[in-house]
């Protein structure tokens, strides 16, 4: 599952906030949006910190949150008035990868991230997230 959520929204991350792959970069990503700019730069960052968290599985819930808002976002501020044809606009790739995220989020990182390794201020950031409350 994570290997599934990770590579479009790292690339898709890059491509906003780096304008790689052709992208539009976070000032033409914020302009078609009708935002500031800084929303451009917050949704790249979003997207590509948050595949990559999910991809190493280290603060893999951080990321997991980051492009759960993102995803939100994605369909009812842009694909919903599409329909649900990919074809379309539709919504059908922006609610997938949305609900890859929630499945994450809930699921938390696997036996084979790397949260074990993480210094100590940052792996009391994940049990945040994990336990929903601080160790004692």
């Amino acid at each position: 599952m994570c290997f599934a959520c990770f590579l479009p929204f790292l690339c898709h991350g890059a491509s906003i906030l780096f304008g790689a792959f052709g992208g539009p970069g976070p000032r033409n990503f914020a302009a078609f949006m009708h935002a500031p700019d800084i929303v451009g730069y917050l949704v790249g960052l979003a997207q590509f910190a948050g595949g990559f968290a999910i991809l190493l599985g280290a603060l893999l819930r951080v990321g997991a949150l980051c492009t759960t808002i993102v995803m939100l976002g994605a369909v009812f501020m842009v694909h919903l008035a599409h329909g649900y044809n990919i074809g379309n606009q539709g919504m059908e790739y922006a609610l997938t990868e949305l609900l890859l995220s929630i499945g994450l989020l809930l699921a938390g990182p696997g036996k084979y991230s790397l949260a074990g390794i993480l210094p100590e201020p940052l792996r009391e950031l994940q049990n945040l997230f994990l336990n929903g409350g601080w160790e004692s």
